[in-house]
């Protein structure tokens, strides 16, 4: 028997380095969502208060600015900053997954927050380890951040960006019986097709549907950053079957909130033909190990 979900992927730009303003952007998707039947939404990576593009373009010793902006603007989860996000969703009856820089202490991370459609917060992840120029902005994740979340509608994984081109980060999601895969993107950086082939390879890999979502990058966010070599727009975002085919998009320059349809009947297409971690795995001969355990600076041996 046919069972079908309706999704969405708000391609937004965020209101730069403003959490509340961003925030009260993503409640009005949320709701938007709501009314045209969406049971989840996913924004982009690090959407609230927005990517820290300064650290791509600028030279390190110039952006402690930015970063203490950013710093103040990031919210801690949870906290009161996040109670409107929440009420969005509980008022919409929508599940959200949506990117934001977390603060935990005197470090940020770069994080996806899972939020229920009661409003509820289901859980969180964090990049496992931050791209290139992202090392001087955000801490790394551990392996409680390879996990999946049981819904409703199924089961809903997700990884960050260039976490994509990690074989083994997408096996662990994977394994876990993974139907709804969100990704999740700065904009600005859809170049070389990277984007479409790691998405797209996800989805057939995994054999689930994927919820690519970038954002787009802004003319004004390039003025205030001062990146000439930022590139305005820069979105792809798309919603992709199990067989690696788009359902909605692919979406690029502009603001948009894209919807699908998904068809759980596809999986079990693809299922048949290659099941990943079932009847196509091989355990006898390769297997993956994942520590789960939390990697903390202390640790007190009175109680291990």
């Amino acid at each position: 028997m046919s069972r079908t979900v309706k999704v969405a992927a708000a391609q937004l730009a965020p209101v730069f380095l403003d959490r509340a303003g961003t925030i009260a952007k993503a409640a009005d998707a949320i709701a938007e969502a709501g009314r045209n039947g969406a049971q989840l939404i996913a924004f982009p990576e690090t959407f609230i208060p927005g990517y820290p593009y300064w650290a791509m373009v600028k030279d390190p010793l110039s952006i402690r600015d930015f970063n203490r902006r950013l710093f103040e603007q990031a919210p801690e989860i949870p906290s009161a900053a996040l109670e409107p996000l929440q009420a969005a969703a509980a008022k919409a009856g929508v599940h959200v997954v949506a990117g934001l820089s977390e603060r935990d202490g005197g470090t940020l991370y770069n994080s996806q927050l899972v939020i229920g459609g009661d409003g509820s917060i289901l859980g969180k992840r964090r990049k496992l380890m931050p791209t290139s120029h992202e090392r001087m902005i955000w801490g790394r994740g551990d392996g409680r951040d390879l996990d999946v979340w049981k819904t409703p509608f199924g089961v809903l994984g997700a990884l960050i960006c260039y976490e994509h081109s990690n074989p083994l980060y997408r096996y662990a999601i994977q394994a876990q019986g993974e139907q709804i895969h969100v990704a999740n993107w700065p904009g600005g950086i859809a170049i070389d097709g990277i984007i479409d082939a790691a998405a797209r390879h996800y989805a057939f890999e995994a054999q689930c549907f994927v919820i690519n979502v970038t954002a787009v990058l802004t003319d004004e966010i390039i003025a205030e950053v001062g990146g000439e070599r930022l590139t305005r727009g820069g979105g792809y975002s798309g919603i992709i079957a199990p067989n690696g085919r788009f359902l909605a998009g692919p979406a690029k320059d502009e603001e948009i909130i894209l919807y699908g349809d998904l068809d759980f009947d596809l999986i079990t297409d693809m299922k048949m033909i290659v099941d990943s971690s079932g009847h196509y795995a091989r355990p006898d001969v390769v297997r993956l190990l994942v520590d789960r355990r939390p990697q903390t600076p202390v640790v007190d041996a009175s109680n291990s």
